[in-house]
């Protein structure tokens, strides 16, 4: 234990110079409507309700280190040993001593509800099992699990049915985050042979019985978390190289009908492929370039990582905000990640962060949530969302960072109707207006001169 207890101080120390994880996943480039009436109604349901949160959480969280991807031997700067002096040192500290080290005597899932609700947020993801294999869920497929493990005695001790059923209780719509590669698996990473990256690594077609074994491994812990733990809406599947695309073929159609047999109407979202199984896509730690005419989540962290490290570096409160009107008025979700510390907190920091974001959204959340795009989305700083009813526009102020307000705002295009007012969201009270050359100019109330507050406002058009 003094060695774990050396190795986790040494780790925490390195968090912020390996903390920063550069990669992301590609989106796919095409989309495909789903048929399923069950799966179409909930798609939109889930795009009306524009913010969500993610939640990474499992043995990373002790040191504070990048979710799982040490483990991959893959040369590039964000993937480190944390000092160890060697890949195998490393794998049995991460494994073995992490597993014992990980105790979450704090977890408290109902507190991560209470937070994420007070964001504003409307639905959740959870990992319930990341590349480095270890479930947060009671799976009899493995006993690497926090069921399994020192937690083991908890009445927590299945955490993710406590995470489902504590956001459910807010009226969350709940998905599940699980990795198609399994690097504990021996029917993935097979200790016969080395590690040389993030795929199998093995010749699927020289040991065909072992890539079966790992194709029903996958099934049944998907079956697992399709049967016993509640409604699902959301089957979030992560690690893209896992396809027939790549010659690891698990057999998605047969995932998706068990999935759908058990959780109809369920959004099965199979990162970066395309086609049936990607019911939206989820561009990675970036907003698209302009509007898309399909179902998207910009998937991006509230620090620089998706995990729990230490001494993080927040974005700020704004420029999340900022970054929901964008995608917002380009037709998008945002789905922000937030890592809870080892204990099974969630780090104050954070939660005053998430506060913050959710007092904005108390008093503008109508420029947010069940609108629709329009045509003229952007003018300079100013995104524009369209109300249901077809004749109400919201002009959402991205003030960037560093700056602040002027005595006017000025937007082109999306002119109001003659004679109506435009009015400040938060407040309802009128603002002084006109407009010239098919320019608005807009007097800021004097109040929020000089002030970094992000305004949204309302007009017919």
């Amino acid at each position: 234990m003094k060695r774990i207890t050396t190795l986790l101080i040494s780790a925490l120390l390195l968090a912020g110079a390996k903390a920063q994880n550069t990669f992301v996943h590609e989106s796919s480039s095409t989309y495909l409507w789903p048929e399923d009436s069950l799966v179409r109604a909930k798609l939109d349901t889930w795009r009306d309700l524009k913010f969500g949160v993610i939640f990474h959480w499992g043995l990373y969280a002790v040191p504070g280190i990048v979710e799982s991807w040490a483990l991959c031997s893959e040369d590039v700067d964000w993937i480190g040993r944390y000092g160890h002096t060697n890949y195998q040192e490393f794998k049995d500290w991460y494994w073995n001593g992490l597993s014992k080290a990980f105790n979450p005597v704090d977890f408290d899932p109902d507190g991560w509800a209470d937070v994420a609700a007070a964001a504003g947020a409307k639905y959740m993801v959870f990992t319930t099992k990341h590349h480095d294999g270890f479930c947060l869920f009671d799976t009899r497929q493995t006993d690497f699990s926090i069921a399994k493990g020192v937690f083991k005695d908890n009445p927590k001790a299945d955490a993710a049915r406590h995470v489902f059923e504590a956001f459910r209780k807010k009226g969350f719509m709940t998905g599940a985050y699980f990795s198609k590669p399994d690097w504990h698996s021996q029917d993935y990473w097979w200790d016969y042979f080395a590690t040389p990256g993030r795929n199998v690594n093995y010749n699927i077609k020289r040991h065909p019985e072992k890539w079966e074994a790992f194709k029903a491994f996958t099934y049944n812990q998907i079956e697992e978390l399709m049967t016993g733990y509640g409604p699902i809406d959301i089957l979030w599947l992560d690690g893209g190289w896992v396809a027939a695309r790549n010659n690891q073929d698990i057999n998605m159609p047969r995932i998706a009908i068990m999935a759908r047999a058990n959780q109809p109407g369920i959004l099965v979202v199979d990162r970066t492929i395309h086609g049936e199984y990607e019911n939206y896509q989820t561009p990675e730690q970036k907003i698209p370039e302009t509007q898309l005419p399909y179902p998207w989540e910009s998937c991006v962290t509230l620090t620089t990582d998706w995990g729990w490290v230490a001494n993080a570096r927040y974005k700020t409160p704004n420029r999340i905000i900022a970054m929901l009107m964008e995608v917002t008025a380009k037709g998008g979700n945002l789905l922000l990640g937030v890592g809870p510390t080892a204990g099974g907190l969630i780090e104050q920091t954070a939660v005053e962060h998430l506060q913050e974001i959710g007092r904005w959204m108390n008093r503008n959340g109508k420029a947010i949530y069940n609108t629709r795009t329009t045509p003229n989305y952007h003018s300079g700083n100013v995104w524009f969302t369209a109300d249901k009813n077809g004749k109400t526009l919201y002009a959402l102020h991205a003030l960037p960072e560093g700056e602040t307000l002027p005595a006017t705002i000025e937007w082109e295009g999306n002119l109001p109707a003659k004679h109506s007012r435009i009015r400040l969201q938060a407040t309802g009270e009128s603002v002084k207006w006109t407009a010239k050359d098919g320019k608005v100019i807009l007097s800021v109330p004097a109040k929020y001169i000089g002030t970094e507050e992000l305004l949204a406002f309302r007009f017919n058009i």
